[in-house]
């Protein structure tokens, strides 16, 4: 059974290959994703975090008991089990008042 560990307090210079290559001497990996902005001045570069799916379960926890706390370009990353997304609420969709609509008077 495979199981997905999440990495935190990722340099945000590190490219994906060197990512998965950090990993990669805890046990197979099935999937290595680094989280990157979509948008704006940052496209494309590391959020900082990331998860890593292991095939065996005991490299996942192989790579949290080694890899927690360790120093990567200078920042102590942060290796857990990662949790399943949970069910946000909807957020409540605010109009946009133009100034026509507020009906102010500034005289």
């Amino acid at each position: 059974m495979s199981k997905k560990i999440f990495i935190g307090n990722l340099p945000f210079s590190l490219e994906e290959e060197r990512f998965k290559e950090l990993f990669s001497s805890c046990g197979e990996i099935s999937e290595a994703l680094l989280i990157k902005n979509k948008f704006g001045k940052f496209k494309d570069k590391s959020k900082g975090m990331g998860f890593i799916t292991f095939v065996e379960d005991s490299a996942a926890n192989r790579a949290i008991a080694e890899m927690n706390n360790k120093e990567i370009e200078g920042r102590l990353i942060k290796v857990a089990e990662a949790r399943p997304l949970e069910e946000r609420p909807e957020r409540e969709k605010k109009a946009i008042k133009t100034v026509a609509e507020d009906e102010r008077d500034f005289d």
